[in-house]
């Protein structure tokens, strides 16, 4: 689930907590990397299963209007295409989603249901929506395209779900259009009959990629002091303060990853913090940090100190 890029961003924030003294010890500093990786899965889980809820909702509704004093036909005889949708029945189906869910404590929504009845009430005024319950000839690509929908245009942009998880968990906030992104293009790959695993993947691809991200870390603060020197010798007219905090971890966790991450090319190490800088630096941080980089790079091909393995690597 988490990406290389994912990793280094949850890296380097916590490299600026632990700068910061927010987290003042290593081990510590350690586990909270893990655990704010591991975090982007549980809010996978909880969008998941927000959809699911979602879905509930609508069926809660159509037996409330059952219990109506004056009922229609309509009551009665309901459109009951959403709650039929094939997508959302096979989330609602789902062994492992359900199960990790429960294991986790993730069922957010039982409690806190104002958000999906705020949800579905967009969803109903929504002219997609209409359309689609108007379509009687609905097959699985159409309640898949329908779902989509409903996620990309309902779901994924609500300010106020934004606000929820920035009061639930601030780990969330960066995680946010990430696992948005990944749950569309889950939903799109999704079949008539997804296996358990497809629905709730891991939150590191393999071992190698968690490993990744706590050597980084460490390499990165045990070496701070040398690092540190290496980057004020290539910038001449620039004292340590002027550095700005974020440029200057970025800087020494392209130090790590060229003296310590043989198997990581020189360009994907500086292409990957030009775009990170992009994201979360100023406006000119991505060309002060690729000269740095380049120095930095062309200092220790010198001295040969650049510890890559393999053609195309250096």
């Amino acid at each position: 689930m988490l990406t290389r890029r994912h990793i280094r961003i949850k890296v380097l924030q916590t490299i600026y907590a632990f700068d910061k003294a927010e987290i003042d010890e290593l081990k510590k500093s350690e586990k909270f990397l893990v655990y704010s990786m591991e975090q982007m899965r549980d809010l996978h889980l909880v969008m998941l299963s927000l959809l699911v809820y979602l879905r509930d909702y609508g069926a809660d509704q159509l037996e409330k209007r059952k219990k109506k004093h004056l009922v229609t036909q309509e009551d009665l005889n309901p459109n009951t295409a959403f709650i039929d949708n094939k997508v959302l029945l096979l989330l609602k189906e789902n062994t492992a989603l359900n199960t990790l869910v429960t294991e986790r404590k993730l069922d957010f929504w039982k409690l806190d249901d104002e958000y999906i009845s705020l949800l579905y009430k967009e969803l109903m005024a929504a002219d997609f929506y209409q359309e689609y319950m108007d379509n009687a000839s609905r097959d699985f690509k159409a309640d898949k395209e329908f779902v989509i929908k409903l996620y990309k245009e309902i779901v994924a942009p609500n300010d106020k779900l934004y606000d929820y998880f920035e009061d639930k968990r601030l780990t969330w906030l960066d995680d946010y259009p990430v696992v948005n992104t990944g749950i569309v293009k889950l939903l799109n790959q999704m079949g008539p009959n997804p296996s358990d695993g497809k629905l709730t993947p891991p939150a590191f691809k393999n071992k190698e990629d968690l490993d990744f991200g706590v050597e980084l870390f460490r390499k990165v603060v045990l070496h701070d002091e040398k690092y540190t020197k290496d980057i004020i010798g290539k910038t001449p007219n620039w004292d340590k303060d002027r550095i700005a905090d974020l440029d200057m971890i970025m800087i020494k966790m392209g130090i790590a990853e060229f003296l310590h991450f043989p198997s990581i090319p020189v360009k994907v190490t500086i292409n990957e913090y030009l775009e990170i800088a992009k994201e979360y630096s100023t406006p000119k941080s991505s060309i002060f940090i690729n000269g740095i980089l380049d120095k930095l790079v062309q200092q220790y091909r010198d001295d040969n100190s650049l510890n890559k393995i393999g053609r195309g690597l250096r």
